[in-house]
């Protein structure tokens, strides 16, 4: 990734963390504007996605996993995976580029739209968060957790990784888990949810933990069984699609009638086989030595926070006219829903890498915005080409925590991360002109892709740590300089490769 040589503060600061203005802001609060008025519900389609890959290496295709050909794209993708191989040769080299089933989502998903907001791997549990583009400058206070369960805690083999955001003002949590394996740790399981719960905690202040949000999907390999009924019993009950007659030992269905925090988690039903254990590259449940009962180990739970009674003093300021002034997050809840509908929830038997087959839940999530404007207007001005320095004109829309680390990027129409710009400038080093309404950011053109291209223009606020602005898409015009001094095509795409890399 390059960076300005004219940023000589800026660079000294960046060459800790590999050049990378992502890394190179200090944490501060997260904070967000208050809404301006309430809008109407909006469905928007969430697609999630677990799968214990067993260190397996990518599928060829995943177009059935994504549900790529389907007439309904969503908007959100969220995929967790659970043994992703991470020996330490590949876990090393996984930290300094993207793994290859990061890679593999990026690639399929970026030409159709959407944009890796946020990723969080531990060993060999990965969490990927998705979106539409056009939701981005809507996604804001992204942060991401992790808690080691293994050898007591630490080694991170099981455990849980987490990511939350705020989508249009509502706070949504995903945690992805893989628990303690093996019959006889129902128990333990459970015990090791609850410390994920405890332990992960998120600014700022007002909601810490994950159960503060007013929605939480868990999903992940969470290892319950099939209780007490024989391997005959579970094979016959499997093979006739009675999986019915399954529910009742199903351990995370029994733990659920004794635990008050898990009977707040919801579940569409089981109406599909359980996804382990399989002989690899078949339909065949485990014919090794060991034959392992099949189970539902694989499963996604979610939990819309239930509304608290108010307490006595929000009923002393309600009665005296205050209540205009409460700052309680369930007022903001009540004035604002969230309601959440599972469309399917089923296995994916296509799928023969792993000893487990994935599991994908479909849901549409219906909610009232609190914003629909970015805080940002960002947009390329003039002709832009490798030939002239290019200027870009911003303007917040609304009041937002600005900073001198916040930066604009120039990316390619289809990009697939926010760390995949081509360039990018700070904000106030690159200043030429302000007001109070517009400002102008200077590029340089040896920035600038000589073969030019569809592109699109970024504004990262380095506070919120997420992009806050997107400009439409504008076409950088190749170089005439370049052709005109004789470059040939060839040399021209090896100057791109250069200033992308």
């Amino acid at each position: 990734m390059h960076s300005h040589g004219f940023f000589s503060q800026r660079v000294l600061l960046m060459n800790t963390k590999n050049h990378d203005p992502l890394y190179s802001f200090p944490l501060s609060a997260h904070l967000y504007p208050s809404p301006s008025r309430c809008l109407p519900f909006i469905p928007d389609r969430l697609h999630v996605v677990t799968w214990n890959v067993a260190t397996a290496d990518p599928p060829d295709d995943i177009s059935s996993l994504l549900h790529l050909n389907s007439p309904k794209s969503p908007d959100l993708y969220v995929i967790g995976l659970q043994e992703v191989y991470a020996a330490p040769h590949r876990f090393i080299m996984d930290l300094a580029v993207e793994d290859s089933w990061s890679l593999l989502f990026m690639s399929r998903l970026a030409p159709r739209g959407y944009l890796k907001v946020s990723s969080i791997r531990m060993q060999g549990l990965l969490l990927l968060f998705f979106s539409r583009l056009a939701h981005v400058p809507f996604i804001r206070d992204v942060q991401a957790a992790y808690t080691r369960t293994g050898f007591f805690g630490y080694w991170g083999n099981k455990g849980g990784v987490s990511i939350r955001l705020s989508f249009y003002g509502h706070m949504l949590c995903f945690l992805n888990c893989h628990l303690a394996a093996h019959m006889e740790y129902a128990s333990q399981r459970v015990d090791e949810f609850e410390y994920i719960l405890d332990t992960q905690t998120f600014y700022p202040k007002k909601m810490p933990q994950i159960l503060d949000h007013q929605l939480v999907f868990w999903f992940g390999d969470l290892n319950f069984r099939i209780q007490d009924h024989d391997m005959h019993f579970v094979r016959n009950c499997i093979t006739s699609q009675k999986f019915n007659l399954l529910w009742s030992k199903d351990q995370l269905t029994m733990v659920k009638t004794k635990e008050a925090l898990l009977q707040e988690f919801q579940e569409g039903p089981l109406d599909f086989p359980p996804t382990f254990k399989f002989d690899r590259f078949s339909d065949n449940y485990d014919s090794s030595g060991k034959k392992r009962k099949p189970a539902w180990t694989d499963r996604i739970l979610w939990r819309v926070k239930p509304k608290e009674p108010p307490s006595k003093e929000e009923v002393d300021d309600r009665d005296s006219g205050l209540d205009e002034k409460n700052t309680n997050p369930q007022i903001k809840e009540d004035e604002f829903p969230l309601k959440l509908t599972q469309d399917s929830y089923t296995s994916n038997m296509e799928y023969g890498i792993s000893d487990h087959k994935p599991v994908i839940g479909i849901f549409t999530l219906e909610l009232k915005k609190m914003y629909e404007t970015p805080l940002v207007r960002v947009c390329a001005e003039g002709e832009w080409s490798a030939d002239f320095d290019a200027m870009v004109i911003y303007s917040p829309l609304q009041p937002f925590p600005s900073s001198a680390w916040d930066w604009i990027g120039l990316y390619r129409v289809g990009f697939r991360s926010i760390s995949d710009y081509i360039t990018y400038t700070w904000v106030k080093d690159d200043e030429v002109s302000f007001n109070n309404e517009l400002t102008q950011v200077y590029v340089s053109k040896d920035e600038i892709p000589v073969l030019g291209g569809e592109c699109v223009l970024c504004y990262y606020s380095s506070v919120l740590q997420c992009i806050v602005g997107i400009s439409s898409p504008f076409k950088v015009q190749e170089s005439k300089v370049a052709f005109e001094e004789g470059l040939a095509p060839e040399n021209l795409h090896i100057l791109d490769k250069a200033t992308d890399s």
